[in-house]
């Protein structure tokens, strides 16, 4: 017996399709990168900008912790005079002395922190007169700094062309 012979039939090797790559991107994934890349930049810039805008806040606040009751009240007033030109115009604050100032500086502060006006006594003389402040005193008027560079800075609004003469107005009432 024989076996039959099958004639062999022309087929061609079977090829493969190429796996599928990644590159080019479609579409829609560019905008997915730039959009990702547009929140990262700005989310990195307002950090990096906030940063920089309570900078002069955190240095003042830790020159004042490093004061003593030998600086005197005049190291606590020019370190607050200092922080008060890095956040409202020059115009502003460079006027303002005495009861002038102390009355700015209540304004920034929310009603219940308000105190400078109230301690202005001590204040008075811890920085004109010939009698220094009490070590008690000292402390009190070393707490409200405090709490103004806690409480007003960053300054919370822009329009500060007002507050001059709103000073002004309210000084002379007094």
């Amino acid at each position: 017996m024989t076996t039959p012979t099958v004639p062999a039939l022309p087929l061609a090797d079977i090829h493969l399709h190429t796996e599928p790559s990644f590159w080019p991107l479609a579409w829609g994934w560019w905008v997915v990168i730039i959009v990702s890349l547009i929140i990262i930049s700005l989310v990195s810039y307002r950090f990096r900008s906030h940063h920089h805008h309570v900078a002069a806040k955190q240095e003042a606040i830790a020159i004042l912790k490093t004061y003593r009751f030998d600086d005197g009240v005049t190291a606590i007033n020019t370190l607050l005079k200092q922080a008060a030109l890095s956040y409202f115009p020059r115009s502003v604050i460079a006027p303002l002395t005495g009861m002038q100032w102390l009355t700015f500086l209540d304004q920034q502060l929310p009603l219940k922190y308000r105190g400078f006006v109230d301690q202005q006594s001590s204040w008075q003389q811890g920085l004109f007169s010939s009698t220094p402040l009490t070590e008690p005193q000292f402390n009190d008027c070393q707490q409200q700094a405090l709490l103004w560079l806690q409480h007003a800075l960053p300054a919370k609004t822009n329009d500060h062309r007002n507050t001059s003469t709103m000073i002004t107005k309210e000084s002379s009432n007094v």
